[in-house]
């Protein structure tokens, strides 16, 4: 009796919606073929699971990569000391902190190495190897700046050196860190900072812009190319999804929220 192929992989598609952990055909087209099904739900691909505090910290970045591409994920929040001393206790933190990111089998902790990978495995990596040390570039000159931003409230309890801190972060955004991205837009000619498609580096760029227009409103109003990169981007479908109420994203980290970290953290 001759099968064609179709016929087989409907078979087996039927076997698999069935719930059957092991299927076995044989005699196909007068030769034996065996198809061993074995626990095909449990090796379907399963959903990065984010473990991290309530609050952007270092993982908001991951976030964002992973919602402008798409990928769906799990968040399991660390609310109390206790939470983070058991993940240590089970194993689970290579270096016995946090972000940690569940994926590909993978328990990834360092936030750049968490960062590469998705990069690279969702088409965030540029072309070649030339255009990835440039992504890499424009990614740490923006993770530079928004790490003085986020570390604002930890480092600064005292709202008028908060005050103070902030004035100086905002003329290192308008002095020396907005000037060459844009000088990078103008000198590039493309929608994007490096070839002509969406990279890590235009994500991190925008949640750097977006981060620092939170300090101070009008901080682009010498950027031109900046406003209109910051359009473009923002109406990318999957990261104007990000930006609206109700995704992933985290909000800025008020008073309650760095409490509530600093009894997880010390």
């Amino acid at each position: 009796m001759q099968f064609e192929t179709e016929i087989v992989f409907q078979i087996i598609t039927l076997y698999i919606k069935s719930g059957i952990e092991t299927c076995l055909l044989s005699l196909v087209s007068h030769c034996e073929v065996i198809f061993f099904c074995q626990n095909r739900k449990g090796n379907m691909a399963e959903k990065p699971k984010l473990h991290y505090f309530y609050g952007r910290g270092r993982m908001e970045t991951v976030r964002w990569l992973l919602s402008a591409v798409g990928v769906e994920f799990e968040e399991q929040f660390i609310q109390s000391k206790a939470d983070l001393e058991k993940l240590k206790k089970d194993g689970l933190l290579l270096f016995q902190q946090v972000p940690m990111v569940e994926i590909d089998g993978m328990k990834l902790v360092q936030s750049r190495a968490i960062l590469n990978y998705i990069a690279a495995k969702y088409n965030l990596y540029g072309k070649d190897i030339k255009q990835r040390a440039l992504i890499d570039v424009y990614s740490e000159g923006a993770w530079d700046l928004g790490e003085m931003i986020m570390q604002l409230p930890w480092k600064y309890i005292d709202p008028e050196e908060r005050e103070k801190e902030t004035i100086v972060i905002l003329e290192k955004a308008t002095g020396r860190y907005f000037p060459v991205f844009e000088k990078v837009l103008k000198d590039h000619g493309q929608d994007f900072l490096v070839g002509n498609q969406l990279s890590r580096a235009d994500i991190q760029l925008l949640e750097t812009i977006l981060a620092t227009e939170e300090l101070k409103e009008g901080v682009l109003s010498k950027f031109p190319l900046l406003k209109a990169f910051k359009t473009k981007i923002s109406n990318i479908s999957n990261i104007k999804k990000f930006l609206q109420p109700g995704s992933p994203r985290k909000p800025p980290l008020d008073e309650k929220m760095l409490a509530e970290a600093i009894n997880i953290f010390y």
